[in-house]
């Protein structure tokens, strides 16, 4: 089956709302490519301008976290009506940064996928292992698990809509990068365990992106490979480097 590729930009806590529209014009005429889904995943305060900046291009927008309730007393998050209101069509779920600083745990991860899948957005659902992890053999054990846990109670039908990036932690703005044999392992990994949670057919329907580290040098090796189907791009999506790893697409 073939699968579109998707290329995501996860800006973090980066640009201000002046400073986002400014880079979302500077990259929307290097990101035109027919053959790939083009994502901009951007701070709160910076969905609506960029929704704006983007309008009739091929980029869509994405927000970087949700909450899992619709409203009510809980200062300073943010709900999927929000977001789906602002214009943006996807959000992150997931991150290894909101896992390790924010304590977010996979039961929680999975009733955020359910409420942004109830409310009609994409999620980008992270997973990937630390160093240590890696070094002690228990990587694909320890991804398979963040899967399963992830995506508990969710149907196929709703499963085929998610995209799940694979994003090892210490590949993650060190300069550090997974070999495209090791990323395309573990990306392997992920699509089996998919298919022994539903079937094959919706394993083959799910898009699986790399993150980690990369960049306009590596992106098109890794793009090249069977299971990777796109990349969850951090640092490099804030340069006109982003518009190379779309081209290699």
């Amino acid at each position: 089956m073939a699968r579109r590729t998707i290329i995501a930009g996860n800006w973090k806590m980066n640009k201000t709302p002046s400073e986002a529209v400014a880079l979302a014009k500077e990259l929307i005429p290097l990101v035109g490519n027919d053959n790939v889904d083009v994502v901009f995943c951007v701070p709160f305060i910076d969905i609506v301008p960029v929704v704006e900046a983007v309008k009739g291009t091929n980029v869509k927008v994405g927000a970087e976290n949700l909450y899992i309730e619709d409203s009510g007393a809980y200062t300073g998050e943010i709900s999927a009506d929000m977001i789906k209101d602002s214009g943006a069509e996807y959000v992150i779920i997931g991150h290894s940064e909101r896992r390790e600083y924010f304590n977010e745990s996979d039961a929680f991860l999975n009733t955020k996928v359910k409420k942004a899948l109830e409310k009609g957005l994409i999620p980008i659902l992270c997973c990937g292992e630390s160093l240590e992890q890696r070094e002690t053999g228990v990587t694909i054990d320890f991804v398979r698990y963040q899967i399963k846990c992830d995506l508990a109670g969710i149907s196929a039908d709703d499963a085929k809509k998610i995209v799940i990036a694979y994003e090892p932690i210490w590949a993650i703005g060190t300069g550090k990068t997974a070999t495209s044999d090791q990323a395309q392992e573990v990306c392997q990994a992920i699509r089996e365990c998919l298919a022994e949670i539903y079937d094959q057919a919706t394993a083959d329907a799910i898009r699986i992106q790399y993150g980690g580290s990369m960049n306009a040098s590596n992106a098109a090796e890794l793009l090249a490979k069977p299971d990777i189907d796109g990349g969850l791009v951090g640092g490099a999506s804030l340069k006109p480097d982003f518009g190379e790893i779309v081209a290699a697409g």
